[in-house]
């Protein structure tokens, strides 16, 4: 009997201690509401298990954004995890592949399998915009404005964000997500990241 207390006690500690700790593994995004990038969305593709061929036709391939949206539409039969994009998320992954693809031979792992995704990718717009536009203020004065690509040049060529260290490249595809993807409603943003208005 004592034993069986001891066990029960034992796995009950067990428990308590395992909580938070995966807690701290799977931290939840406060930026959830920000539409995914191409990287992440390339990840969920690749985690989707495409066939060999499909995934490295992705990962080799070098098309225009246009190129790669009719690509990608012509290829959901073959790659299931595609027929869930809508149009945005198709023109999203579009434009990073167009950006990024074809990867250098030597980073096109093989054992796509058991390839780490997440951190072989380069970083996509959303990367972009969250690591860099949040120094001066809260990332909703970005995300809920609906401007054209040439705007948001217009803006990153001005002195106050011409200092942010982004190269011609990025700051392309980093306008680009953001033409894509702003413009989110303002009720959709946690009310914790409201503040500071929505407007440069």
């Amino acid at each position: 009997m004592n034993a069986i207390r001891i066990c029960l006690g034992a796995l009950l500690l067990a428990s308590l201690l395992a909580a938070p700790l995966l807690a701290a593994t799977e931290p939840e995004d406060v930026f959830a509401f920000v539409p995914d990038g191409g990287r992440t969305l390339l990840v969920k593709i690749m985690h989707s298990q495409p066939g060999r061929e499909e995934a490295r036709a992705l990962l080799t391939g070098k098309r225009t954004r246009e190129e790669w949206v009719k690509y990608l539409r012509g290829h959901t039969a073959a790659v299931p995890a595609l027929k869930v994009l809508d149009e945005k998320a198709l023109a999203t992954l579009a434009d990073y592949l167009a950006f990024h693809m074809p990867l250098p031979a030597a980073k096109v792992p093989a054992d796509l399998a058991k390839a780490d995704w997440p951190k072989l990718l380069p970083q996509d717009g959303r990367d972009l915009t969250l690591e860099n536009c949040q120094f001066c203020h809260i990332i909703t004065v970005v995300v809920t404005q609906d401007r054209p690509q040439a705007h948001w040049l217009g803006t990153m060529n001005k002195p106050s964000h011409v200092e942010i260290e982004l190269n011609p490249g990025q700051r392309e595809e980093l306008a680009n997500y953001l033409e894509l993807n702003g413009g989110i409603p303002i009720d959709l943003v946690p009310e914790d990241l409201r503040a500071g208005g929505a407007s440069y």
